[in-house]
Formats: structure tokens, C-alpha cells, sequence
């Protein structure tokens, strides 16, 4: 009876008010970029770049992306949630702003620098909805974030596609959109984070302390591993406690003390991940990245060539196909719950679907056998999305969040980089050449979690039984 009242009591002081100020920041992040992706190529052929030129400026973002991720993924871990995101939101609305001013291409690849580097902004959002929810809620709330981003991702081309038509208009999207980042961090300065130290010394209240300690000396022992995650944290729980008891902290350091100690923690939070037994994992979300990249890369080309579509239709069947992204996020809740939160299974069959969706779509006949796939497809890597992050979360059991789901989006970006040379290699066979690879890539992922999955679940098994005994 006790028991029940102290869940039910956990549960109703989970901070959803800053849950769902998350969810805002989320909608409103994806809104502001989706104005100005469909406009970036067009801008950049107006300023008399070429299609290489073209080329290797867009992929500019790939590939600091790429390096970028992981490091400020584990940048947070190391300073904390709140001062990261705001770094990211402000230098972001820095580098879009900039790009409001861009007259060339000089400037137009230096206004595209801060993005690169820290438009991470979703992932350290997605790791603080991690530290502040249990593993049992965790998918239902990335879900729902995933959602929520998503229509902001549908609004936004609606938007800049009617300021664009006004002169001057990639300008204006462009101070829109760096406005919009400015507005997110005004949010998160206003965020009650006081809510994530209390819910934080509640669940340990709850469940990890001994009945003999006081409120007080729960908050005090909670102190250095919960409220620092939002605000100051070190890996390193020991030398923060040295530094304490020595009567000076981060504060009272020099720039280069802080910044050096900052640089040794983020080596030490990537090493850990690195070394750590996830290939596996990382390589699934390579092989569907990819397989996923490849689908979307000629679609209005290959509808063009295949069925005669105009780009008008082509782009209403996108849309439907986003709408329903979104909505799938209302069905991963229920869905986990079928699977009794066995998420590597429900992530051996979803990705199993896509695999099969992706198969169809590649030989469908007409287009109303591709409107069906793209039902269906829009709602499994909906699912298949959540999963992976929540098993790297899972998986990664004492690693930082913020360095994991960095790592991840890393792992995406490689997949960004080389979905466009393998769709031009496969393009060069045939139009249905792209998605077909896509089947390949899928098949192999498939086949890397039949094999895995039940090492995965052994040692979730393990990992539940521990406490118990």
C-alpha cells in the first residue's frame, strides 16, 4: 500500500510543466529551420554558384554536423542542459541571422558555420526529456517530442514558401527564422528548472535512499548527480567533491581551468561511449538512415518518371505522408505498451515493415499502391525512430545521455553525407535504383538484429533482476 502511494505520489510531481515548454521548444526549433531548407539551393544558385559549388556548400552542414554532434552531446553532460541549449539556441539565431546578410558565397558558407556546429539543439533537448522522465515513460515522451516537431516541420515550408513570394524574401525568412531561435531561448532562460532538482530529489527520495535520511540529506547526496545535469555537471563526482571540501568550485577557476576541465570531461564522457560495447546498435540506425535517405532521395523524380506525376501532386503526397509522421506519435504509446516496453523487439519489427514498405514502393505498379506504402511507412520509422534512441539510452546505462543521443545524430549525419553519392550511383542504373539499394541496406539491418536482439535482452534481463536481489 505504501509502496503504491509513493509511485503515485512520484508520478504527479514529474515537472510536466517544463515537459511540455519542451515540447514548444521543440515545434518552434523545427519551424524556423523547415522555412528555410527548401529555400537554401535556390539562394545558392542565385548568388552564380555552380551545381559542384552547390553541391559541396550544402553538404557543408553534413559534415560539421557530423564532427559536431557528439562533442556538444557530451559538452552538456559536462555544463549542463540549461547553458548548452541556450549556447545553441543563441549561436544558431546568430549563424540564421547571418545568413539574412548573405550577398555571396563566402558569406553565405561562413553564415553556415555556427549551424553546423551547434544546431543541436533537439538532442540536448531530447537528453533533458531523458533525465527527467522514467525509462517506462521515456518513449511516450520522446514520441510525443517527436510529434511535436514534426508539425512544426510541416507549418514551416507553408510559411516561408508565402514570405519568399515578397521581395527579398529568402532575407526576410531568414531574420524570421533567427528570430524564432531568439524567442526558444527566451523560453528556456524562463523554464522552471527548479522543477527538475525537486523531481529529481523526490525519485530518490522515493526509491534510492534508506528510510533513516533526512529530506535534507537526500538533497544534499542528490545535489552533485541530478541538479547539475541542468545547471553545472562533472562527470568525475569524486574531483567535484575534492574541489568542495577545498572550499572553491567551477566559479572561482579561470577561464582556462574551466574551459580545460570542460575539454578533459568531454574526451572522457566520448571515450566512455566509444569503448563501450554499441556497434551494434549504431550501425542499425546507420544501415536505416540510410535505407530511409535512399526512399526520400528522387522520390518527386522517380514519380515524375514512373507514373507521370506533376511536382504539385508529388508534394501533396509528401505532405500527407508528413501529417502522418506527426500523428504516429500519438501511437507509440500504446504500441510499447502492447510490447510490454520490449523495445528491441518492437524495433526488429518495425524496421522489419519499413524493409517491407520500402520493398513495395519500389515495384508498387500505380501510384495508389505508393500512397499505401507511404501510409504505413510515415507511421514505422516514426516508431523505429524512437526506438533506436531509447535502446542507445538503454544500452548505454551509465554514459550520459547528452553524449549518447549525440552520438546517434552523429551516426545520421555519416548517413547524410553518403545517401546522395550512393543515390547518384544507383540513380545511374535505374529510377527505382535508390530505394531498391534502400531494400539491401534494410535487409542487412533485419539481419543484424535477429542476431543481436537476443544478447540485448539477456542483458536487460540481467540488468532488472540486479536490484531485486
Amino acid at each position: 500500500m505504501n509502496n503504491s502511494k509513493s509511485a503515485i505520489n512520484h508520478k504527479r510531481r514529474r515537472p510536466t510543466r517544463i515537459i511540455r515548454c519542451i515540447y514548444v521548444v521543440g515545434f518552434m526549433d523545427l519551424f524556423g529551420v523547415s522555412m528555410i531548407i527548401p529555400l537554401l539551393s535556390h539562394h545558392v544558385k542565385s548568388l552564380g554558384a555552380s551545381p559542384t559549388v552547390a553541391g559541396v556548400v550544402g553538404s557543408t552542414y553534413g559534415v560539421l554536423q557530423l564532427f559536431s554532434s557528439t562533442v556538444v552531446g557530451s559538452w552538456s553532460d559536462v555544463v549542463g542542459r540549461r547553458y548548452s541549449l541556450l549556447t545553441c539556441l543563441l549561436l544558431s539565431a546568430f549563424g540564421y541571422g547571418l545568413l539574412g546578410l548573405s550577398t555571396s558565397i563566402s558569406l553565405f558558407v561562413l553564415a553556415r558555420i555556427p549551424v553546423g556546429l551547434f544546431k543541436h539543439s533537439l538532442s540536448i533537448c531530447r537528453a533533458l526529456l531523458s533525465d527527467l522522465v522514467s525509462e517506462k515513460e521515456r518513449p511516450l515522451v520522446m514520441s510525443y517530442f517527436n510529434a511535436a516537431s514534426s508539425v512544426g516541420f510541416i507549418l514551416g515550408p507553408v510559411v516561408g514558401g508565402y514570405l519568399t513570394e515578397h521581395e527579398g524574401g529568402f532575407y526576410l525568412s531568414s531574420f524570421v527564422c533567427a528570430a524564432i531561435f531568439l524567442l526558444n531561448a527566451g523560453l528556456v532562460w524562463m523554464l522552471p528548472w527548479s522543477e527538475t532538482l525537486n523531481h529529481c530529489v523526490d525519485a530518490n527520495a522515493n526509491s534510492k535512499t534508506k528510510p533513516s535520511k533526512s529530506y535534507n540529506e537526500v538533497k544534499n547526496s542528490v545535489q552533485q548527480n541530478c541538479s547539475d545535469k541542468n545547471h553545472i555537471r562533472h562527470p568525475n563526482a569524486s574531483a567535484v567533491r575534492s574541489q568542495t571540501n577545498r572550499g572553491w568550485g567551477w566559479r572561482d577557476m579561470s577561464v582556462v581551468q574551466s574551459a580545460w576541465r570542460q575539454l578533459t570531461s568531454v574526451w572522457i564522457q566520448i571515450r566512455m561511449v566509444a569503448s563501450s560495447d554499441m556497434w551494434d546498435v549504431f550501425l542499425v540506425r546507420l544501415l536505416m538512415a540510410l535505407s530511409i535517405m535512399l526512399y526520400y532521395s528522387n522520390f518527386s523524380l522517380a514519380m515524375e518518371e514512373r507514373f507521370q506525376l506533376k511536382p504539385k501532386v508529388t508534394g501533396y503526397l509528401i505532405s500527407y505522408s508528413s501529417m502522418l509522421g506527426a500523428l504516429a506519435g500519438c501511437l507509440v504509446g500504446p504500441v510499447t505498451h502492447l510490447y510490454g516496453n520490449n523495445m528491441s523487439a518492437l524495433l526488429l519489427h518495425s524496421t522489419a515493415l519499413t524493409c517491407t514498405l520500402i520493398f513495395l514502393y519500389a515495384t508498387a505498379p500505380n501510384v495508389w499502391q505508393v500512397l499505401l506504402t507511404s501510409t504505413f511507412f510515415a507511421i514505422s520509422t516514426n516508431i523505429g525512430r524512437t526506438c533506436i534512441t531509447d535502446l542507445e539510452l538503454q544500452r548505454g546505462g551509465a554514459q550520459a545521455s547528452g553524449t549518447l543521443i549525440g552520438a546517434g545524430q552523429s551516426v545520421t549525419a555519416v548517413g547524410r553525407v553518403l545517401a546522395p553519392l550512393l543515390s547518384g550511383l544507383a540513380q545511374e542504373v535505374s529510377p527505382c535504383g535508390p530505394p531498391s539499394l534502400g531494400v539491401v541496406l534494410g535487409l542487412l539491418a533485419v539481419g543484424l538484429l535477429f542476431m543481436r536482439t537476443p544478447k540485448w535482452d539477456s542483458k536487460t534481463k540481467l540488468k532488472d533482476k540486479g536490484p531485486k536481489q
